[in-house]
């Protein structure tokens, strides 16, 4: 279970606060996969982030004792200095991982992100199709509770997308997942739930075609 209490987030501007989030509550069931929907600039990525505890609310809290995969487009998790190789080492190291499964995490993710002689360049060379592959296939070679895929399925050519899909529904079968994604279709197939944040409100719904009609309700309204 995932709990927000009275959570609010602000970025500070030149013409103030702008807030994302206006004192959210909300309670995510166990043992849901959630799609997370909402216009640019809704809050969608930032939602993310505090899952991730990459960044935390200015007021209020989130309270869970479930473990978060970093989020998976995330490219600034990585050190840019350092090799794919290299990055990749280092986060199983953080993990405490053993030198033997560190070895085999090393090669699954070689092979999964399909980077070639670019795994063993420097992650600034990169571009952001491919420091994602690489965080893609490094959150899939990790045990959480959940993972937080942050419009990661978008990136690659229809072949790399079709794995990449394949490899998530894999994974899920041990795990939930927080997706979020403008592939209403992605969302369907993978996610129970799904939550729509519009406005500096969040809202949850059961059913994620509930929640894709509202988003789409919400783009019409806009356009009007």
């Amino acid at each position: 279970m995932i709990e927000l209490h009275n959570v609010t987030k602000y970025f500070k501007s030149n013409r103030g606060r702008k807030y994302i989030m206006r004192n959210i509550n909300l309670t995510i069931p166990s043992g849901v996969n959630v799609g997370i929907l909402g216009r640019n600039g809704a809050g969608k990525s930032t939602m993310m982030r505090m899952l991730g505890q990459i960044e935390f609310p200015n007021k209020g809290k989130i309270v869970s004792s479930n473990s978060f995969s970093w989020p998976l487009a995330l490219s600034t998790s990585f050190v840019p200095g350092m090799t794919g190789r290299a990055n990749v080492k280092f986060v199983c190291k953080l993990y405490g991982k053993s030198d033997e499964e560190v070895k085999s995490i090393i090669e699954y993710v070689k092979e999964f992100s399909e980077l070639a002689n670019y795994f063993d360049m420097p992650i600034s060379s990169y571009s952001s199709g491919m420091r994602s592959r690489l965080s893609f296939g490094l959150s899939l070679s990790f045990d959480f509770d959940y993972l937080l895929i942050d419009e990661t399925l978008s990136t690659g050519d229809a072949r790399f997308k079709g794995k990449a899909t394949k490899a998530l529904q894999e994974k899920i079968e041990k795990c939930n997942v927080l997706l979020v994604g403008h592939q209403m279709k992605i969302l369907q197939d993978i996610c129970h739930a799904g939550i729509v944040l519009n406005d500096g409100n969040a809202y949850y719904f059961d059913n994620i075609n509930d929640a894709v009609n509202v988003y789409e309700d919400i783009n019409k309204s806009k356009e009007n």
